[in-house]
């Protein structure tokens, strides 16, 4: 009876240790798993920050197009609305103007003498000077704002 108790306490010795051995095996994949899962966690997190984050900067940077390029359409509906009030004659430009002569045969005087108009030349040159001038300064404009409150 001695030699079956010993036999069989070295039997449950050695489930003992192989039980020990693979809970401590388990234990290890467990550590393993919980590690890659915190990493893949952390890296889900800042992925979503950054998508959250790039949201907003689309957002404000479709604002920051939708508002200049609103300033830069009024600024052409104001010159387009100069250019009618020039061509009406409601408005005057002083800038290379020539007086045509009038082809009415009387003595001259002052009242003989037509209004001074820009050539046709020069008034097509100020519109589109005028235009660039405003497209120009209007994305300037927009550029700035888009270093000063997206690259700043």
């Amino acid at each position: 009876m001695n030699r079956v108790a010993i036999i069989a306490g070295g039997v449950i010795f050695l489930l003992i240790v192989s039980l020990a051995s693979a809970v401590n095996h388990y234990r290890e994949n467990a550590i393993t798993y919980k590690g890659q899962r915190d990493k893949a966690t952390s890296a889900l997190t800042l992925a979503n920050d950054t998508i959250d984050d790039m949201k907003v900067r689309q957002r404000d940077v479709a604002a920051l197009d939708v508002k200049y390029t609103g300033e830069l359409a009024d600024a052409k509906a104001e010159l387009e609305t100069l250019r009618g009030d020039v061509a009406a004659g409601r408005k005057r430009l002083q800038v290379s103007a020539t007086c045509p002569k009038s082809n009415a045969a009387s003595a001259p005087s002052l009242d003989d003498g037509n209004t001074a108009r820009l050539t046709d030349a020069a008034e097509r040159d100020y519109f589109t000077l005028r235009e660039r001038i405003e497209t120009i300064t209007k994305q300037l404009t927009g550029l700035q704002a888009y270093v000063r409150e997206q690259c700043l």
